[in-house]
């Protein structure tokens, strides 16, 4: 959790852990008077960080990758201590950007190379050009890993870019910029610290485009905003991510799953399982793995050893969890499992006999709430699932891997999962259906949003 603080000398931004309340450290914040000169200095920076070769901007950015990895023990503390999540995945978090930098930079390189082609009259090249400035806004759920995902490729592009990482993990973000500039030249990456005034200002500022990870709402403001001038904008938006469990599922590991995935980073994580629909055959089997699987979770400081589940990021986010329970009861819901907390902590929980007039089954909850739901047949779980505005992710569980296929193919989420997570193979793009994206990110057709294609042609 963040504060603003006033000082005679400076506005500053005090990161607090948010599991003890304890101050972190402190960014000077980036005046909203400032950001034109920020965005005139990376415009400033363009031509030459463009002149240079792709094997030139890839040399300057691939050191990153083994400082990542040295300093994985430091970075992955200081992620843990300013977000919350456990110790092994702020460090395995850390450890995997800098690993796989190598593989990502020529992956985004073979993805932007000139392509050609040519008819009986006419020979073309596709070049993919830098758009100019861009501004990456980020959140604070993967502070390090979501920047990453943003910058490396706006930065290989051609682009120069303004990072503005969420005012709740400035810290670490900073970090990640400071390993960066230590090769890039001098305001090819500059970061802007601050809060909603300073996203505004950059949204409203002279760039080119915008890449932005975060909530729907943020994203329906952003794209509000960007559009008087037509600036490109990538949306990586949130979910409400359904689970379909069919009768012929192995349910111990659909179970297993469904715990890991809605109470992974205290259920912050936009492809959050929080919907999880299960056949009415074997829902009573299903519920009873789930609940003694969600009994062995142990919740504490992520720094503490064996702590699977960690706080909410902040007071007002723990808040929106607790009202969205107080409300699924009020409507009839069943908390089988949690639904306690303390400070920022929220017992991981388990919710049944819901249904799609409960709040708790149509916003999104980003805490960590499983709601399970029983269905009568295969039809009724695709209708139920896809019951929504949002579609980022989603899965399907069962034995015959044809018949989760079929389920699976009729599911309105950009990306599904058959017995797994959503996450595709290496070189699949990140992308959201419905509300929750505008443009994607990752993988070949991913890494080409964050450039303008520019057609040359002549005669043959």
């Amino acid at each position: 959790m963040s504060t603003l603080t006033s000082s005679p000398a400076a506005t500053t931004l005090a990161s607090h852990n948010p599991a003890d309340g304890s101050l972190v450290g402190e960014v000077p914040v980036t005046p909203t008077a400032s950001i034109a000169d920020v965005v005139a200095r990376s415009r400033a920076a363009g031509p030459a960080w463009r002149a240079l070769s792709f094997e030139e901007r890839l040399a300057l950015i691939a050191p990153a990758g083994p400082t990542l990895v040295a300093r994985a023990a430091e970075l992955g503390d200081l992620l843990t201590r300013e977000m919350g999540k456990p110790l092994a995945e702020g460090t395995g978090e850390v450890e995997y950007c800098g690993s796989s930098l190598e593989k990502k930079l020529a992956e985004i390189a073979a993805a932007l190379a000139p392509e050609s082609f040519e008819d009986d009259a006419t020979t073309s090249t596709v070049h993919y050009d830098p758009f100019g400035v861009c501004a990456a806004i980020t959140p604070w759920n993967f502070p390090l890993a979501m920047p990453h995902s943003l910058v490396i490729p706006a930065l290989v592009a051609g682009n120069t870019v303004i990072l503005k990482p969420s005012e709740e993990t400035p810290l670490i973000a900073q970090a990640y910029a400071d390993i960066l500039n230590e090769t890039l030249p001098a305001d090819v990456l500059q970061v802007v610290h601050g809060a909603d005034d300073q996203g505004k200002a950059l949204v409203a500022a002279d760039i080119d485009l915008i890449a932005f990870t975060g909530s729907r709402e943020v994203g329906c403001k952003i794209l509000t905003n960007a559009g008087g001038d037509l600036k490109r904008v990538i949306l990586e938006l949130g979910g409400k991510d359904p689970m379909i469990v069919l009768d012929d599922a192995d349910l111990e590991a659909a179970a297993r799953f469904a715990v890991r995935n809605s109470f992974r980073n205290a259920g912050q994580v936009c492809v959050s399982t929080e919907r999880i629909y299960v056949d009415e055959r074997v829902a009573s089997q299903f519920e009873d793995a789930v609940l003694r699987l969600t009994a062995e979770q142990k919740q504490g400081d992520g720094r503490e050893e064996g702590v699977t589940v960690g706080p909410m990021i902040s007071e007002r986010q723990r808040d929106h969890v607790l009202q969205q329970l107080a409300t699924a009861r009020t409507q009839g819901a069943t908390v089988a499992a949690g639904g306690d907390h303390h400070g920022n902590f929220i017992t991981p929980t388990v919710v049944t006999n819901v249904d799609h007039d409960m709040d708790i089954m149509r916003e999104e909850t980003f805490g960590p709430v499983a709601c399970i739901m029983r269905f009568a047949g295969d039809e009724e779980a695709v209708r139920l699932a896809n019951d929504t505005p949002f579609g980022l992710g989603a899965c399907v569980f069962g034995g015959d891997r044809d018949r989760a296929g079929r389920v699976a193919r009729q599911l309105t989420a950009g990306m599904v999962g058959i017995n797994k997570g959503c996450g595709g193979a290496s070189g699949t793009p990140w992308v959201g259906a419905q509300q929750s994206g505008y443009g994607y990110h990752s993988g070949t057709a991913g890494h080409r949003q964050f450039a303008q294609p520019r057609v040359l042609s002549a005669e043959k």
